[in-house]
């Protein structure tokens, strides 16, 4: 008895017989509509995400095993919060909040695949993640809520595996979510306002000691590369693929005073 594997990355719920899995198994002899009607069962609850798929087929019987793996810890802790990425800045902005709940539930998902033997050390694993990521757990930053594992805090919801939230905690959380969101844009209005502060006061000096300044004064990368973009100067009025009048700015038009 010989058996062939094909390994793919599907989109959680939507396998197809499109390639790259249909044509994979084709050569197989096996029924493609029910591996991908199983994988889709398997991973429906992984909607959203990709997820790795390998396919077992006994090359005698065409008898099939379908194993899956889990999304990276990242993708469960963004599906959870609801959020689109982490933050760019974790230890200033947090971009959401999830509940104890919600970790077990990544933690017990990802199983074996974690580095921790139980089910605490996993969770601890996993908040490590979100902690990374500028994602509140339990309303602290995760580093936080870690001292409170070990401390015991948890241990009953640790304990009894519960990974179920209620409609109000799932409601408190996205007002948490919006709350936070509005406290990064009012932070980036103030370093704005400031940047452009320093930029008018230095008007006259190099474009590189502007942006030193504006680091000094930790204003986020992001927003000095709005405010100061990495233009490529322009071609010259009549150069070739530049008609003339066009390619330079007229005097008063196109720059700051």
């Amino acid at each position: 008895m010989s058996k062939q594997t094909v390994e793919s990355l599907i989109e959680g719920g939507k396998a197809t017989a499109a390639p790259p899995l249909g044509p994979a198994l084709g050569p197989l002899g096996v029924n493609i509509g029910q591996i991908v009607q199983a994988i889709n069962e398997k991973t429906k609850d992984f909607k959203g995400m990709q997820v790795p798929v390998k396919v077992s087929v006994d090359s005698d019987t065409k008898a099939f095993e379908i194993f899956v793996g889990t999304p990276p810890v990242s993708s469960l802790l963004i599906k959870e919060s609801g959020i689109e990425k982490g933050s760019s800045n974790p230890l200033r902005d947090k971009v959401a909040d999830v509940l104890i709940e919600q970790i077990i539930k990544i933690a017990k998902m990802k199983g074996n695949s974690l580095l921790g033997k139980t089910i605490k050390e996993r969770v601890k694993e996993v908040m490590g993640s979100a902690n990374s990521m500028g994602i509140l757990v339990e309303g602290r930053p995760a580093a936080e809520t870690i001292k409170l594992v070990n401390e015991g805090v948890f241990d009953a919801e640790i304990k009894s595996e519960k990974t179920e939230l209620s409609a109000e905690e799932l409601k408190n959380l996205a007002e948490e979510k919006k709350k936070l969101a509005e406290e990064i844009e009012s932070r980036r209005v103030e370093f704005e306002a400031k940047a452009n502060e320093i930029i008018n006061k230095m008007k006259n000096s190099e474009k590189s000691a502007i942006k030193s300044k504006l680091r000094e004064a930790d204003i986020p990368e992001k927003i000095i590369k709005e405010l100061l973009p990495d233009t490529a100067t322009a071609p010259a009025a009549g150069a070739k693929g530049a008609p003339a009048g066009k390619g330079v700015p007229e005097a008063g038009k196109g720059e700051k005073k």
